[in-house]
């Protein structure tokens, strides 16, 4: 599994969950762009992204290149994750993921765990 790591901030720290959770995860830091064209060109599986409102800075490319039905915003200031509605996301095909910075260490490890109970 290939997963692109976009968003405006936090980067780094989502890509260092990711291989603390599961270290045979490849990751990739990239620019927003550069992330979602990984996505289009089928050369990975997932994208994440951090922002400081969940959906802006975290999927704006991915939603402009991939399509609003294959992106979900995780969580917003003041929106915790909710474990239901993002095994819900993933059930539903969703390959793009967006949260705030202040949420990576809920949100990341709920959607890996997400991904892998419905491979």
């Amino acid at each position: 599994m290939k997963i692109v790591i976009g968003g405006q901030v936090e980067k780094k720290q989502v890509e260092k969950l990711i291989k603390e959770i599961d270290p045979s995860i490849e990751t990739d830091v990239k620019s927003d762009l550069d992330a979602a064209m990984e996505m289009k060109t089928g050369k990975a599986d997932y994208y994440f992204g951090a922002c400081h409102t969940g959906g802006g800075g975290a999927l704006a490319m991915a939603i402009a290149m991939l399509g609003r039905n294959n992106c979900e915003t995780v969580s917003m200031p003041g929106k915790q994750p909710k474990e239901e509605n993002v095994i819900e996301a993933v059930k539903n095909g969703k390959k793009a993921f967006g949260f705030t910075g202040d949420h990576v260490e809920t949100a990341v490890p709920m959607i890996l765990n997400a991904i892998k109970a419905n491979s």
